[in-house]
């Protein structure tokens, strides 16, 4: 009897535990964000565990798909992914629809039987909405209608009266947006917005969007931390080309820098590489530097026979490589191409030991900017994806001069030169700016934490 009565108790505690919901459109099937989407997962690590420093008496409850090991060594509650979104092209925003439906009905007369994903909100303090560059348009790249199911999702948190914060988001643009108006409603009442790049504020006023309760605060993947224990065939390269005096580039791009879309296509000809390679050729014969190649996105094997494998940008960069080989057979001495997977902490490490980086991913830039290491930045190409990221990026740290637009060779090869040349000055400026960077993006939690303790 006194056992029952125990049981009964804990699950009572269990049912009135306060929570936080974590969801958004990087919600990915299992694996892909912790496995394979490398910059989603700088950001989810530090963000849950801000979330823990900063509300240590709730239980964070997520949709994203992580690993039980994750899950345990986190402390957080992955709930099934159906909530949210299931690549149910036909189910998917008839099901979100119901969420609205229901939850109207609910608080209208006060019973009624709310969805699975209502009771689910109606549990929580606050919805932590986490969806990057994906709210608007270029959510399709990720799902159909899945901007219109997101806005739809929490839609139905607003109803019932639950706090919605939209975290670390590039909103925009939204020339194509099925239900503009439902868009407005929901970020107009969205409690909070933290838009992670300054220059996005002039786009949501551009946009027609209300900014009153729109903030800033550096992305939470600058406070992600790399495994310094790691070792490897590829660290010992570095060390050896640093013992030699030589200096080290690393160059990894993707689908969205290359001219021609769409960002998976696949197979690409050869003619598609023509500015990646004479850059290539311009650091090896007249900055007389080494490159490494490697990618920053992986792949993966579903369990049980799970085995994290290359990833959508290894196929291009192999290529790129191969291509640069053909050239020359004795660039072979000046490039390294990493061909392996490397999980997400040892990846930033490797970022770390390079003397600079040229990236056409945001989040590489980030892994290497973080530790000063000097970065060159390249564009997503306009006609592939829209996105402000990498100038948005850059200029929160000074390194705006630093971005390129795809396809611009000279305009590519002034900049590299600029820094390369430059490499102490700009490490110099990031030995001062990323301590106040990673702050920002740390005391946002402050302002988070004062907007959720106010009443509903």
């Amino acid at each position: 009897m006194i056992f029952k009565i125990k049981c009964y108790y804990i699950i009572e505690w269990m049912i009135n535990m306060k929570k936080i919901l974590v969801t958004g459109l990087c919600t990915l099937h299992w694996g892909r964000l912790q496995y394979g989407n490398i910059g989603n997962y700088y950001i989810i690590e530090p963000l849950f565990r801000l979330l823990h420093r900063y509300f240590p008496e709730y239980t964070i409850v997520t949709t994203f798909q992580m690993t039980e090991e994750f899950a345990k060594k986190e402390k957080i509650e992955v709930v099934p992914m159906q909530l949210y979104y299931n690549w149910d092209s036909e189910n998917d925003l008839k099901n979100a629809y119901d969420d609205v439906e229901k939850a109207k009905s609910y608080v209208d007369k006060k019973t009624g039987d709310l969805t699975e994903y209502g009771q689910l909100v109606l549990q929580c303090e606050f919805v932590l909405n986490v969806s990057g560059d994906m709210w608007g348009d270029n959510a399709e790249h990720v799902g159909h209608q899945r901007f219109l199911v997101d806005c739809l999702k929490m839609r139905t948190a607003q109803i019932l009266g639950i706090k919605t914060i939209l975290y670390a988001v590039t909103p925009g643009p939204f020339n194509k947006v099925e239900d503009k108006k439902l868009a407005l409603q929901v970020f107009n009442n969205f409690s909070m917005v933290v838009i992670r790049e300054k220059l996005s504020k002039e786009n949501l006023v551009k946009w027609g969007f209300s900014t009153n309760h729109v903030v800033w605060a550096p992305c939470p993947s600058f406070l992600f931390e790399s495994n310094m224990e790691y070792q490897s065939k590829w660290t010992r390269m570095i060390e050896q080309l640093h013992q030699s005096k030589s200096k080290i580039i690393g160059f990894t791009f993707g689908g969205f820098n290359m001219p021609v879309g769409p960002y998976d296509m696949w197979p690409r000809g050869p003619e598609q590489y023509g500015v990646f390679l004479d850059v290539a050729e311009y650091i090896i014969n007249e900055l007389k530097a080494d490159i490494m190649i490697f990618s920053h996105t992986n792949g993966f094997e579903l369990p049980p026979q799970f085995k994290l494998i290359n990833g959508r940008d290894y196929i291009i960069l192999n290529q790129f490589y191969n291509l640069l080989i053909n050239r020359n057979e004795n660039y072979k001495e000046h490039v390294i191409l990493v061909d392996e997977p490397l999980l997400p902490c040892d990846i930033k490490k490797l970022i770390g030991g390079l003397d600079m980086l040229i990236t056409g991913r945001v989040h590489a830039s980030v892994a290497a900017t973080s530790q000063c290491i000097p970065t060159v930045y390249i564009e997503y190409d306009r006609n592939v994806i829209y996105s402000d990221k990498m100038y948005g990026f850059s200029s929160q740290i000074g390194m705006e001069k630093y971005v390129s637009v795809p396809g611009e060779y000279n305009s590519l090869v002034s900049i590299i030169e600029d820094c390369y040349y430059n490499i102490d000055s700009v490490r110099k400026q990031l030995e001062k700016d990323i301590p106040i960077i990673k702050k920002q993006a740390e005391d946002i939690f402050k302002d988070i934490k004062k907007i959720c303790a106010m009443e509903r």
